[in-house]
C-alpha cells in the first residue's frame, strides 16, 4: 500500500535478448535513485533463467556511484536499493546461484571503477602496489608481488623506468597470481598502469588533463579481472602484470631523442614521451612471455586517441598475432555486451616502427595516421616467441585499446559518469567460458 509501479519495456519481442534485459535492470536502478526508492520487488512476465540473471546483472552494475570524496548528503547516488525478484520455486536455487556469481564479477568491475575514478594524488603506483597487497590478504589463493623502482632498474625494465622516472613518485611492477600451484600453460594479462598522463616533456594540452588519471585503465581492468576471477571462485591459474608509472615533465625526465634499451634487451628511440604507454608495456608483455608460461597473453591500455577517433566510445580495438584468438575475444566481448572491434596488423605498420636511424625500433610512427595501428605494431615486437630457429612461434597474444571506451562513454546505460570497468566481464567469458 502507498507503493509505486513502474513498467519497464523491453522493446520489440525479438530484439529483447539478455542485453536487453541488462539495460532494463540499470535503468529500474537509475530511475529508482531519481525518486530515492529503497525498496522493490520484481516481477518478470515469461522471462528464462539467463534473461533475469542479466536483469540483476544490470541493477549491480548500474549501482555504482564513487562518492569517497564527498559529503553523504551531497551523494544523489547514495541511495541503498534492495530488491526482491518473483520467479517460479523451481527456479529459485539456481537464479540465486547465477546472481551470486554475477555479483563476484561486478565486483570486479566496480574495483576497476573505483581504482580508475580516485584521485591521481592519492592513486600513484605504490599506492596501487599497496592496495593489491592489502586486497590479496583476503584470498588463501592469491600471491602480490611488487617490483619497486630499484629493482625494476636492477632487472633492466629500461620502459618502465624511462617513463617513470621524472616523478617523485616512482614506478614499479605488480604481479598478481591466482592459483599459483598449477603447473602448465594459463592465461596471462598485461596492463598499462599510467597513474597520470601529464605527456612529460612533450606536454599535453590543458584541456581535459584531469581526465588523464584514467590512464591507468589498463592496470585497473586487469586488476578488477583478478577480483573477479579470486571472487567467484575460479579453480584455475591465471597471471597478471600491471606496469605502473607517473609520467611527470622534470629536469631528469626523458627527453624526445633519447634511446633506451629495455627489458627485451631492444633499443627504443623515443620521438615522444607522450606515447608512453607502449614503454611500459614493452617490458610488461616481455617478463610475461619469458618468465611465465601463457597459454596466451592480453594487454589493456587506454593507449592511443586515434583508436578514440577510428571507433568512438563503442568499441574498444582489438588486434591480435592469431586470427582464432582475436575472434574468441570479439565473440566474449559480444556476449557479455562489450564491444571489441578486430583491427588490421599489417607488415607495413610493423616496417614502420622500426624504421630507425640509430636505434632497434621507434616509439612512434611516421606520421600522424594509423596511430593505433602502429601503437599495436610496436607492441608486437615484445611478444615473444617459443622454440629455436624454423619452429619458433610468436606466443599467442591480444591487445585492446581502450582509450575509448575505459571513460567517456555516454551511451553505456551500467554507467552513471567515470571510469566504466569495461572489460573485467568480458576476461571473465573468455577465461571460465562461462
Amino acid at each position: 500500500e502507498g507503493g509505486k509501479a513502474m513498467l519497464v519495456g523491453l522493446g520489440k519481442t525479438d530484439k529483447a535478448d539478455v542485453h536487453a534485459y541488462r539495460e532494463a535492470g540499470a535503468t529500474v536502478v537509475a530511475s529508482c535513485k531519481k525518486v530515492h526508492g529503497g525498496e522493490l520487488t520484481i516481477v518478470f512476465h515469461d522471462a528464462d533463467l539467463a534473461s533475469m540473471t542479466s536483469f540483476a546483472e544490470g541493477m549491480m552494475l548500474r549501482d555504482y556511484s564513487y562518492d569517497l570524496y564527498k559529503k553523504k548528503d551531497d551523494d544523489d547516488e547514495d541511495i541503498n536499493l534492495s530488491a526482491r525478484i518473483n520467479c517460479n520455486e523451481g527456479d529459485a536455487m539456481a537464479l540465486s546461484a547465477a546472481i551470486d556469481r554475477a555479483a563476484s564479477i561486478v565486483s570486479g568491475v566496480h574495483l576497476s571503477r573505483d581504482l580508475g575514478n580516485c584521485p591521481p594524488n592519492d592513486m600513484y603506483p605504490m599506492a596501487f602496489a599497496e592496495k593489491a597487497e592489502l586486497w590479496a590478504k583476503q584470498y588463501d589463493n592469491v600471491k602480490v608481488e611488487i617490483i619497486d623502482y630499484e629493482a625494476a632498474k636492477r632487472h633492466g625494465m629500461g620502459g618502465l623506468v624511462a617513463v617513470g622516472m621524472g616523478s617523485s613518485r616512482k614506478p614499479c611492477m605488480v604481479i598478481f597470481t591466482l592459483n599459483g600451484d598449477q603447473k602448465g600453460r594459463h592465461p596471462m594479462l598485461v596492463g598499462k598502469g599510467i597513474t597520470f598522463d601529464t605527456g612529460g616533456i612533450s606536454l599535453k594540452p590543458g584541456a581535459n588533463m584531469d581526465e588523464m588519471k584514467y590512464d591507468m585503465g589498463g592496470s585497473a581492468t586487469v586488476f578488477g579481472t583478478m577480483e573477479a576471477l579470486a571472487s567467484s571462485g575460479y579453480p584455475g591459474k591465471v597471471v597478471a602484470i600491471t606496469c605502473m608509472a607517473e609520467n611527470m615533465p622534470a629536469a631528469n625526465a626523458t627527453r624526445p631523442g633519447d634511446v633506451i634499451k629495455g627489458l627485451s634487451g631492444k633499443t627504443i628511440e623515443i620521438l615522444n614521451t607522450d606515447a608512453e604507454g607502449r614503454l611500459v608495456l614493452s617490458d610488461g608483455l616481455w617478463k610475461a612471455g619469458t618468465d611465465y608460461e601463457p597459454e596466451y597473453i592480453v594487454d589493456f591500455a587506454t593507449l592511443t586517441g586515434a583508436c578514440v577517433v577510428a571507433l568512438g566510445h563503442e568499441a574498444t580495438g582489438l588486434w591480435s598475432n592469431d586470427d582464432d584468438f582475436r575472434t574468441r575475444i570479439h565473440e566474449a566481448g559480444n556476449d557479455v555486451g562489450e564491444l571489441a572491434w578486430p583491427m588490421p596488423l599489417l607488415p607495413a605498420f610493423e616496417k614502420e616502427m622500426t624504421n630507425s636511424k640509430i636505434a632497434d625500433t621507434r616509439n612512434l610512427g611516421a606520421g600522424r595516421y594509423g596511430g593505433a595501428n602502429t601503437a599495436a605494431a610496436f607492441l608486437k615486437q615484445f611478444v615473444p616467441s617459443r622454440g629455436e630457429g624454423d619452429d619458433a612461434e610468436q606466443i599467442t597474444w591480444a591487445h585492446m585499446d581502450i582509450a575509448g571506451t575505459y571513460w567517456g562513454a555516454k551511451t553505456n546505460k551500467m554507467v552513471n559518469h567515470g571510469a566504466t570497468g569495461v572489460h573485467v566481464r568480458t576476461m571473465v567469458r573468455l577465461i571460465t567460458g562461462e
